[in-house]
């Protein structure tokens, strides 16, 4: 199985496209994926085709992405250029351009759940986005991979989405770390999105017990609780042809989610016991994160020594996800 990074993880050293490509080539993976338009320098045809012809001279596969494309959303940003459609156009002109087979994007985050148009009207607002752009994405080859992301949307509704929208051109991006922001196990969100996954940002995760419920703690490859090694095999199994692509993110302080309290079930009002359970499951076998990690956030004023040290936990950790994923779980090649 091929083995990716997504820049996002190692963002904070704010290097060229190319050089983006250099690292990674060193670090022996196969795919890079820019999950954002503005981790390109530009998005002009000319230089697309000069990172794509550097990619190839180097043995490396190409991924894009974007952010929102649901107009309703708390995250859609009309100043990143023009109206949902226009953007999605653009993003999927590009992957075209560099070769990428999908261009990951997502509905949005969190808030959407809690906002006051419920969120089946942000969903269709995603659906409606996905149909303006079917004719150009089955013209140009390119898959949307919409996301499972920062807490929008659980896997069986990602699932219909996808399935509203339509699985001939729409897929998922599964996410292994942003299910525990939906109190959901990895595994169900992958038994749900398997059929239709295109695109992957793979994290291991710690969950344990809290007062209020459970504390979740994204971090690095092997140091998490949640089957991170069961789920990569039923990942293997099922989907055998997606790239297996990391997006470490570490350094931020646990997520507490308050399903203890009643104001919490407010954001799910279609939550399914049996799926709960198996969260819950997880986090009454989990103990706290008791190993190395800097959390630092962004302070306001915090010396420049505090922004030094999260670059290079940034690279220490994607470095050492790496060497996880080839010695531990047996993917990817040596460099």
């Amino acid at each position: 199985m091929r083995l990716g990074i997504d820049i996002f993880s190692i963002r904070l050293q704010k290097w060229s496209a190319i050089q983006y490509l250099e690292y990674c080539r060193q670090l022996g993976v196969d795919v890079v994926h820019f999950s954002e338009p503005g981790m390109f320098e530009s998005l002009e045809e000319s230089y697309l085709r000069e990172v794509k012809a550097r990619a190839d001279e180097l043995g490396l596969g190409l991924e894009v992405g974007m952010g929102s494309i649901c107009p309703t959303s708390t995250s859609f940003k009309p100043d990143k250029g023009g109206t949902a459609h226009e953007q999605a156009s653009r993003m999927l002109r590009v992957a075209q351009t560099v070769g990428s087979p999908i261009v990951r994007c997502f509905l949005g985050n969190g808030n959407d759940r809690l906002t006051p148009a419920p969120l089946e009207t942000h969903v269709a607002s995603t659906v409606e986005t996905c149909k303006a752009v079917r004719s150009l994405a089955l013209d140009l080859g390119v898959k949307l991979a919409i996301e499972n992301h920062a807490g929008d949307l659980q896997g069986w509704e990602l699932k219909e989405l996808i399935e509203r929208a339509g699985p001939d051109y729409v897929g998922a991006c599964i996410g292994s770390g942003n299910p525990l922001w939906v109190a959901e196990d990895p595994m169900v969100t992958l038994e749900h999105l398997a059929p239709y996954v295109v695109s992957s940002h793979v994290r291991d995760t710690r969950v344990w017990p809290h007062p209020q419920g459970a504390a979740a703690l994204w971090c690095s490859m092997g140091d998490g609780n949640v089957g991170i090694q069961a789920w990569t095999a039923e990942f293997k199994r099922r989907c055998p042809n997606v790239p297996y692509t990391l997006e470490i993110i570490t350094g931020m302080t646990p997520r507490i989610l308050a399903y203890m309290e009643d104001g919490y079930w407010r954001a799910f009002p279609r939550a399914r016991a049996a799926e709960f359970a198996r969260f819950e499951r997880l986090v009454r076998q989990g103990q706290p994160f008791l190993g190395s990690m800097i959390l630092l956030g962004a302070l306001p004023g915090a010396p420049p020594e505090y922004g030094a040290a999260r670059k290079a936990q940034q690279l220490f950790d994607i470095e050492r996800s790496v060497k996880h994923c080839r010695d531990i779980l047996k993917i990817g090649r040596k460099p």
